[in-house]
């Protein structure tokens, strides 16, 4: 079609999209084109902005790298992660669920652990947490051999591939769900932290006057053929971003009880008070088993 006037350059292109061969492709990428054009018609945008944005895109695979991914940085930041994530689980986002935002920080192959280790492997100050976590499929039977990998921040609000100043994979580990469901372990209290802001998402921020804090929270990532793989996140209860998590991820089924205990504790005696424990149980749904592409390496 030769172009006369805006409106041909949309009925050309949704032509063209009209004719990709697979159907999912082809439904995506028609609905992609019409809104994408809706869009520049609604906001009339520039010239001076098109090539702006053009380069805020340029930029966004400039700065992810192999300890930083700037893109996912920006998906949690505009809602699109937890969006795409509600809409994909809980009976299509009627119902809560455990799926959460996987992040920007999972690492692929963190170390096996049995039950009961400790998965701090350098001196992390900070409060010592216990986790005792529980499997269960939608019916609330246990989830017995699932691996569930865990992984959060320290004290201070840093991922070990941030901090120079921590051992390689330290709060980090993969445990095995017993007959019962259940993994535990010993670890410290996870800090909510600013997420970087020396890229395209920290402008965004900086233009919205918004800040740039998450809530502190542990994660989990629980594999089980037959089952859909969970990534989940469990947020601690006390924290003041809560209401405010510059993702947009924390959804009220997912803010755990991280208990705060003053005596000593039952079983380890080199524990001093105050430390805190954590039980919370993830539901698995049924589905493909399939690991997702780590955000870094």
């Amino acid at each position: 079609m030769i172009v006369r006037k805006p409106e041909d350059v949309t009925a050309s292109v949704l032509e063209v999209m009209e004719r990709t061969a697979d159907p999912r492709l082809r439904e995506i990428m028609v609905c992609l084109a019409r809104h994408l054009h809706g869009f520049v018609r609604e906001v009339n945008l520039t010239e001076a902005e098109y090539r702006q944005a053009a380069a805020l895109l340029a930029d966004l695979g400039k700065q992810t790298t192999d300890t930083h991914n700037e893109v996912v940085l920006m998906g949690g930041s505009l809602g699109l992660s937890a969006l795409v994530c509600l809409l994909n689980n809980g009976d299509h986002g009627r119902a809560e669920t455990s799926q959460n935002l996987l992040g920007p920080f999972w690492r692929l192959n963190s170390p096996p652990m049995d039950n009961g280790d400790s998965i701090v492997r350098s001196e992390t100050p900070g409060p010592v947490l216990f986790v005792d976590a529980r499997v269960q499929d939608r019916a609330g039977a246990p989830v017995a051999g699932a691996r569930v990998d865990i992984w959060h921040s320290s004290p201070v609000g840093y991922y070990e591939n941030q901090d120079e100043t921590q051992a390689d994979m330290n709060l980090r580990g993969t445990f095995t769900t017993d007959d019962d469901g259940r993994v535990w372990f010993r670890t410290v209290k996870p800090a909510g932290y600013p997420i970087p802001t020396d890229g395209v998402v920290g402008r965004l921020l900086a233009a919205q006057n918004r800040h740039p804090y998450r809530p502190a929270h542990l994660h989990a990532l629980i594999y089980k053929p037959g089952f859909k793989t969970l990534t989940s996140q469990v947020y601690v209860d006390d924290d003041q971003y809560l209401e405010t998590d510059v993702q947009f991820g924390v959804t009220r089924a997912l803010v755990g009880e991280y208990r705060r205990r003053e005596g000593p504790h039952p079983t380890a005696a080199d524990i001093a008070a105050p430390w805190y424990s954590l039980d919370y149980v993830f539901t698995m749904e049924p589905g493909e088993a399939r690991l997702p592409m780590p955000p870094i390496k």
